[in-house]
């Protein structure tokens, strides 16, 4: 497939509003402000809630992405971008344990807005801009009014960020942009902060029902992300509890819906360990986990309902019909099935080739898991992590079942089918297909069936039209023992319980690596199964 080609499939699905921002910016003339702004006052205390935990090493040292680096240069050309961005975002202010080091962070602000020239360097891009403002106000919010400096800066980037907003991008950086802007019209007073408000209550009246889908999942479909947006909805019925504005009371009670729905689907998408799992751009270590995300919302006075949990061998189904996610769980196993698109068609930059796959537990542990994400950026590794390859899916002719490319690119994608699925005498079944290989000159669909009893769980794999091979990955933790004896596999956990695979396709172990968290690979193993005909079947014994 020639570059122009893929190129098409890929910007074909744009909003007009991209395309048309993506020119805008080319000629956009920021104009900046001297003035700075009052303080709005508060109606009652900011709630701070500390959800994750510092960066801070010691001395100017900060630990982002797992790579440690001073406070030294804010744009060195020798740190990868992202490791800048967390630099510029300032969440240490909100930090587990940060109020212990005050003077220091105060420092820290000062010296941001000595050395970051308005309009120059990394942390004025909107997306970072809009992270640090909000991460300012909250600080202020927590520990008092800041200096006359800090007020006159925070007042002029939100100016800058009300004029550079991310249209061309949408998604999660639109949503950042206008918490951003929300936060700084209420922390301020006059008619310019007002403007900001309401831009950015606009935008979120458009872009809440618009992200956040039916089931309480973000449209991006990746775990990791939804923690961050439910962390956002949840700073913001905070916000709305401080300031007494009728513009905000009279949005909180959706809000507070929302925030519900959304609980639940992270509750569903969490591993037993309560993190999160692996489905598109997904990692450990950069949103707050669901156990403290619920604490928030009980600190905020939002009730969270209590899902059944699992007492015993009968299997307990959630379908997240909306965002197309299947959750599977007994006493003993915790399965998640991929059974949706690889994400919103004009914003797929967190997709993975991943349709079909799926992760699962076994008496709490991580024991088949996708690669995960360590990298962002143009890479051969960042291209591998996408890849269907790297993910408990079929393979078919070495290709990927969506087109994934560049760092953050998607052009023709798997469709799934409707599933159909089934529950009786016990046993649970679920059935999925996808369209992802028919752009082959052999017109292929990929066909899965997961059935789950209580003491096994059978996948089928059917294949159907032309090809010439056909492989199904298998990724296993690297805490788990694998062993081979004869035509089965032995996987051990570390807790000593054991589980037993089998196949009727040629079976082989081969080693890869695991990606936790960013800046983090493991080696790992995974079972390859070869197709020898075109229907594959995989046991799993528990």
């Amino acid at each position: 497939m020639n570059k122009v080609h893929r190129l098409f499939h890929t910007v074909k699905h744009l909003k007009p509003v991209q395309i048309l921002n993506r020119l805008q910016r080319k000629f956009n003339k920021i104009q900046l402000c001297d003035e700075g702004g009052e303080p709005r006052p508060k109606s009652q205390q900011w709630i701070r809630y500390e959800l994750l935990p510092s960066p801070f090493i010691g001395g100017k040292k900060f630990k982002f992405l797992n790579h440690e680096g001073e406070v030294s240069d804010w744009n060195d050309e020798r740190q990868e971008k992202l490791w800048l961005y967390n630099l510029h975002y300032f969440d240490d202010l909100n930090a587990e344990q940060a109020l212990n080091r005050k003077a220091s962070l105060d420092n820290l602000i000062d010296k941001w807005i000595d050395e970051n020239s308005p309009l120059t360097g990394n942390g004025w891009e909107p997306y970072p801009q809009s992270l640090r403002i909000v991460n300012w106000v909250k600080y202020f919010l927590s520990i008092g009014e800041p200096s006359s400096k800090v007020l006159t800066s925070i007042y002029q980037q939100a100016n800058v960020l009300a004029q550079d907003l991310e249209y061309h991008l949408l998604g999660n950086h639109l949503f950042a942009n206008a918490k951003a802007l929300v936060f700084a019209g209420c922390f301020f007073d006059g008619d310019r902060a007002e403007s900001w408000l309401d831009t950015g209550l606009k935008i979120l009246d458009k872009e809440i029902p618009e992200q956040i889908l039916q089931d309480g999942g973000n449209f991006e479909l990746s775990p990791m992300y939804h923690n961050i947006i439910l962390a956002d909805m949840l700073d913001l019925y905070n916000l709305a509890n401080t300031y007494n504005l009728v513009s905000l009371n009279h949005r909180k009670g959706q809000w507070k819906l929302t925030i519900e729905k959304m609980l639940h689907w992270a509750t569903a998408m969490s591993h037993p360990d309560g993190d999160v799992s692996f489905f598109n751009d997904s990692a450990k270590g950069i949103a707050a986990r669901q156990g403290c995300l619920h604490e928030y919302a009980v600190a905020l006075g939002i009730e969270v309902r209590q899902k059944r949990i699992p007492a015993g061998p009968e299997l307990i189904s959630d379908y997240l019909k909306d965002s197309g996610y299947f959750v599977a769980q007994n006493d003993k196993i915790k399965a998640i099935l991929d059974i949706a698109k690889v994400g919103p068609d004009y914003i797929p930059g967190h997709a993975h080739a991943d349709t079909l796959s799926f992760e699962l537990s076994a008496f709490g542990q991580r024991v088949f898991v996708n690669g995960g994400t360590s990298i962002y950026g143009l890479s051969e590794e960042r291209l591998r992590q996408r890849k269907t390859e790297s993910h408990n899916t079929v393979e078919v002719d070495g290709q990927d079942s969506s087109e994934v490319w560049s760092g953050f690119r998607v052009a023709r994608r798997a469709y799934p089918a409707q599933p159909v699925i089934n529950e009786q005498n016990g046993k649970l079944q679920v059935s999925c297909s996808h369209n992802g290989y028919k752009r082959l000159s052999g017109k292929v669909t990929h066909s899965r069936n997961w059935l789950f009893t209580d003491e096994q769980l059978v996948i089928t794999d059917k294949v159907d039209g032309s090809f010439t091979s056909a492989v199904a990955h298998y990724h296993i933790h690297p805490d788990v023992e694998v062993t081979q004896v004869g035509d089965i596999v032995e996987l051990t956990l570390i807790t000593g319980e054991r589980l037993f695979v089998e196949s009727n396709g040629k079976l082989e172990i081969a080693r890869t690596t695991w990606h936790p968290e960013f800046g983090i690979s493991i080696p790992n193993k995974k079972l390859v199964i070869t197709f020898t005909e075109p229907q594959l079947e995989f046991i799993l014994r528990y």
